[in-house]
């Protein structure tokens, strides 16, 4: 019983946020994108390995990179055909010397690329300078509740699982684009390895890329983290690990496979394989 008034109640507020929040979205497929793959790279640690040691399967693929990954010297060797930002901070704080650093980057790619931004963040197209960058927006909206209901919402690309990190709205892109083969690599989530509480119940975690941070941001997201309680982080994950299982399902309805091609990776929701195959 309580199951279904939860789930009457994420649907009524789903349904809310359709109407409020949702907007026109930009995301176009081609016959291309079918009978190519599309490589996913996440920020996480293993990325490392794959741009040391397999930079061939990424020239070879359909790439899409997220978040600061234009602030390094490989993302200009790896040319992604695509780019997502998802996170609100990237919209707030430009004044944010690595965000400065990400557009001032951006703004120098000199190949054709389709830079993917929610709707509500629409006016950051007009902080990058250059011809070469199509902004498209999509929908970063949380549906939760009916199935009918995700099914709608996805379809129409009006929403998505909960979009707790970029990686979540990523594949959701990946398969609007109509992408039959998706692989995830740096898709890490190792999140609860760099998890602890210090003698002043304090949160203490380490979120590790596979370029290193700053200083700057290092104290920034300490400061995020700062008044963050132990239960409030583990709801975000558990968000997050059931938004992937909602895509897998999604993926599944559209003829779509979803490769984890993450060694190590704490996502249980797709197959495991190889980015060499």
């Amino acid at each position: 019983m309580m199951s279904q008034v939860s789930e009457f109640t994420d649907s009524i507020l789903s349904i809310a946020k359709l109407l409020v929040q949702s907007r026109r979205s930009g995301v176009r497929a081609t016959a291309e994108c079918g009978r190519r793959r599309l490589v996913i790279m996440g920020n996480g640690p293993s990325l490392r390995n794959v741009l040391d040691d397999n930079m061939p399967a990424l020239m070879q693929s359909d790439c899409m990179a997220v978040n600061y990954a234009a602030n390094t010297p490989e993302f200009f060797q790896v040319r992604p055909r695509y780019y997502t930002i998802a996170d609100p901070h990237f919209f707030r704080a430009t004044d944010d010397a690595n965000v400065g650093s990400m557009l001032s980057a951006l703004s120098s790619v000199d190949w054709p690329m389709v830079l993917f931004v929610p709707c509500r963040a629409e006016k950051m197209a007009r902080l990058i300078d250059n011809s070469n960058i199509k902004t498209v927006r999509y929908n970063a909206v949380g549906i939760e509740g009916w199935r009918w209901l995700s099914r709608l919402a996805f379809s129409l690309r009006l929403g998505m699982p909960r979009p707790r990190n970029v990686l979540i709205p990523s594949v959701m892109l990946g398969i609007w684009l109509e992408y039959r083969e998706i692989y995830l690599v740096g898709a890490d989530h190792s999140w609860t390895r760099n998890l602890s509480v210090d003698d002043e119940n304090r949160v203490v975690t380490n979120l590790p890329h596979y370029y290193a941070d700053n200083s700057h941001e290092r104290e920034r997201v300490k400061a995020v983290y700062a008044d963050v309680r132990l239960h409030s982080l583990f709801l975000s994950y558990y968000v997050a690990f059931k938004a992937y299982h909602e895509i897998a399902w999604w993926a599944r309805e559209r003829g779509v496979c979803v490769y984890n091609s993450t060694p190590g990776s704490f996502i249980d929701a797709f197959e495991r394989r190889s980015l060499d195959i």
